[in-house]
């Protein structure tokens, strides 16, 4: 990556300032809360908010992450669809944009990073914290199927904008719960919109353009021209709109799985012998009560684990709502089983598969690797030299399929906070944050993406935990039609 001495002013001046606003937003967001009876370790507040859900609405909707887990795959096999049903895509196709926007760089580039800085013992946290997250995951795409807006024209508006600002004043049927659902929309919106902007645009390029000229010498002096390449073609998949993001979605998402986990089977399979120890070492790790070892101890571990699942999963950050609100379903608790599909497979299966790949070659040893998307290429590269290169293109494919949802999620944020008729503003935004974030360096990009993607789940659990009676109620009259049998 060239330095200040190569780029030009402008450049220079905007990584300077970005900098400072992304030190001023972790002063807040990332506020430190003291570990009980452990020196010295502190937990941000924003990861234990998230956690702290996970662990509600598992217990308050009785597991209905275990419970459902089946019913969803029947869902999504299309047991269930109606074509006459309001919505403008399927099942299928709401979780694949979904999972696009999940499945991309925190599953590579943020399991390496955890790794690096918690141990390998941070994955099995990671997998802990997404099995809480499904039930999280559920209640947020529950509510954002049942408070969307369809137009006259048939397109769907949704998210927890919509249920943050018209399902609060239901249970708060006054002033003050009609103000606090404004406020709360708002600031969820703001954040979105940033969010979108630096986990779903600038992180995803910045990545993208990073492993690309790692695995190809020629093309690090041309990474201005891949950043351009990069924020066209999210341009053109852009402006199509929900279906158009899903029906790319449906096509890349299975397709990505596939070639990376076959990859990373291979990879497995050459390691075979050492695939046992390399489990036992990441739950050792995970458990360990030695606070001074060199990752801090199970401590380390679990604010890593937890920090990282909650970037790659996004449960209840409330992103999620928005593309599955488009479905077509006239059953919002359907939608709902759909979605805690998602950190399932983002999580316990992509995440855990990277985590066990870079334990078992033990490139996260080499502390001359960077955490990061490196760590993964190198660890790839140790059974095959040639490797990197298929890592290149599924990390090009999950970056991409990110960057297409998550604009489409930042248009959703734009869309209420000023207007729809003016969305093509925010796609001249995003493009262009996907340009500079392939020019910049990648420390405050991660940050960036962090404090946005995070600070959305401060508004959207505050009015989950709101309508936590009204996700009860819908999850019990829902199953009673299905023991009923009447869904067929």
């Amino acid at each position: 990556m060239q330095t200040c001495a190569y780029q030009s002013e402008l450049i220079c001046f905007l990584e300077a300032n970005f900098n400072a606003i992304v030190g001023w937003l972790a002063n807040i967001l990332f506020y430190q809360i003291p570990v009980p009876f452990v020196e010295g370790a502190t937990f941000p507040f924003v990861v234990l908010w998230l956690v702290i859900g996970g662990v509600f609405f598992t217990l308050r909707l009785g597991f209905v992450n275990i419970r459902m887990f089946s019913h969803a795959i029947k869902v999504v096999a299309g047991k269930y669809s109606n074509p006459n049903d309001k919505g403008q895509i399927s099942h299928f196709q709401a979780l694949s944009a979904a999972v696009s926007a999940t499945v991309g760089l925190g599953n590579i580039a943020g399991v390496a990073v955890a790794v690096s800085i918690g141990g390998p013992g941070a994955v099995i946290w990671m997998v802990i914290a997404a099995l809480f997250g499904m039930s999280t995951k559920f209640a947020e795409v529950t509510m954002g199927q049942k408070y969307r807006q369809i137009s006259a024209d048939g397109r769907v508006s949704g998210g927890a904008f919509y249920y943050l600002r018209d399902g609060i004043k239901q249970v708060i049927p006054n002033k003050f719960g009609k103000i606090l659902g404004l406020v709360l929309a708002a600031i969820f919106a703001v954040s979105c919109l940033f969010g979108a902007i630096g986990a779903g645009g600038m992180f995803q390029s910045n990545q993208t353009v990073k492993i690309i000229g790692n695995t190809f010498a020629e093309a690090k002096q041309f990474d201005i021209m891949i950043s351009t390449t990069i924020a066209l073609a999210v341009g053109i998949v852009l402006i199509g709109g929900i279906k158009r993001i899903a029906s790319v979605a449906e096509r890349i998402v299975p397709l990505m799985a596939v070639i990376y986990l076959s990859a990373g089977l291979v990879v497995l399979v050459a390691n075979a012998n050492a695939v046992p120890a390399a489990i036992s070492t990441m739950f050792e790790l995970a458990f360990d009560t030695n606070s001074n070892s060199i990752y801090g101890g199970i401590i380390g571990a679990i604010i890593v684990g937890f920090k990282r699942a909650s970037f790659s999963n996004e449960a209840g950050i409330g992103s999620a709502p928005i593309a599955h609100s488009a479905a077509k379903t006239n059953e919002p608790v359907r939608e709902g089983c759909v979605a805690l599909l998602e950190p399932f497979i983002d999580t316990v299966i992509i995440c855990f598969m990277t985590g066990i790949i870079i334990t078992v070659t033990g490139v996260y040893e080499d502390k001359t690797i960077e955490g990061g998307v490196l760590m993964t290429s190198a660890a790839f590269s140790t059974v095959i030299d040639w490797f990197p290169v298929i890592l290149s293109i599924c990390i090009a494919m999950f970056a991409y399929s990110t960057m297409i949802t998550w604009s489409y999620y930042g248009e959703k944020a734009w869309g209420y906070l000023f207007g729809q008729g003016s969305a093509k503003i925010f796609h001249v935004i995003f493009c262009t944050a996907c340009f500079f974030g392939g020019i910049i360096n990648f420390k405050p990009v991660l940050d960036f993406a962090d404090l946005m993607i995070l600070g959305m789940a401060i508004p959207n659990l505050i009015g989950l935990y709101i309508l936590s009676n009204s996700i009860s109620r819908d999850v019990k009259s829902y199953k009673d039609k299905l023991k009923a049998g009447e869904f067929g």
